[in-house]
């Protein structure tokens, strides 16, 4: 009988080169189990099981109650060597009025992660649709925000919800302090492409519960091409943009979450989309 728990190679291989992350958001669903998780396996063991079968997985608990340090640690110490977690920032960070206001709220915060330690990736600042674009109060905020944590350098990435950042401003300010911008694929929020860090970041939100894999082969295989060409530091011209798509850039590192919608497909989806970009190297 297969290990249900073996560490997957491509998680468990150091490489220095750009990698292709899939993954879903948060572990524990209830329409999850007897169809993503193997019938009888306990819950206690489904971050265990998820993480060799998924490369990352984006914790969205975090944006409503930050965690203790123990519980990082622990989340730290259930997953494979390469598998990293993505983090969304606590909402009384976000939704202060004043960012820049919230500075040391943010620092405490990203301080607290150093318990995951080489398991941490992008952390996400995910703002409401609420709030508006404002130059001054976004790069103050920007300017303070920690860089690295016990050495490493930190992956920040911004998920905008206002139509008031699909501007060539705001795209030259997240370039400057280098955070990635969110690409998210929802018929609900704006959609920026625009590459604006030294990694991609997308959350896809249109998965189908009458798809198996959750979306469509031939859907899968776009986004196949779509995050092969991030990795290789290209930048797809056919995803919506601000600024007139980059030429080509460094290789980098990509980060693509199934969220929400069909949520029970989500990790078929993941990793039938992780298969697709492994096979293409």
């Amino acid at each position: 009988m297969p290990d249900l728990f073996a560490d997957p190679s491509s998680n468990a291989t150091p490489s220095g080169a750009p990698r292709i992350r899939c993954g879903i958001g948060g572990w524990v669903f209830p329409e999850w189990r007897n169809n993503f998780y193997p019938a009888g396996l306990v819950q206690r063991r489904e971050l265990e099981y998820a993480s060799r079968q998924l490369r990352s997985i984006e914790i969205n608990g975090t944006y409503y109650r930050a965690p203790s340090t123990t519980t990082l640690a622990g989340w730290a110490s259930q997953v494979p060597d390469g598998f990293v977690f993505s983090l969304k920032a606590p909402k009384a960070i976000v939704l202060q009025r004043s960012l820049a206001g919230a500075s040391r709220m943010a620092a405490a915060f990203v301080d607290t992660l150093q318990a995951l330690g080489d398991r941490l990736g992008p952390v996400v600042w995910q703002f409401t649709p609420a709030r508006h674009f404002d130059s001054d109060d976004l790069a103050a905020f920007l300017d303070r925000l920690p860089r690295a944590l016990d050495g490493r350098p930190l992956r920040h990435a911004l998920e905008v919800r206002h139509a008031s950042f699909r501007c060539p401003e705001y795209v030259a300010l997240a370039r400057t302090h280098g955070v990635a911008t969110v690409f998210t694929d929802s018929p609900e929020h704006p959609s920026l492409a625009d590459l604006t860090g030294p990694f991609a970041y997308a959350r896809l939100m249109r998965s189908q519960a009458d798809e198996p894999h959750g979306y469509p082969a031939a859907a899968l295989d776009a986004w196949a091409g779509h995050v092969t060409q991030w990795r290789a530091g290209g930048d797809p011209p056919e995803l919506p943009h601000v600024e007139t798509p980059s030429p080509k850039q460094s290789a980098r590192d990509v980060f693509v979450y199934f969220i929400s919608a069909a949520k029970a497909r989500n990790p078929a989806a993941a990793m039938a989309l992780q298969a697709r970009v492994d096979h293409t190297g």
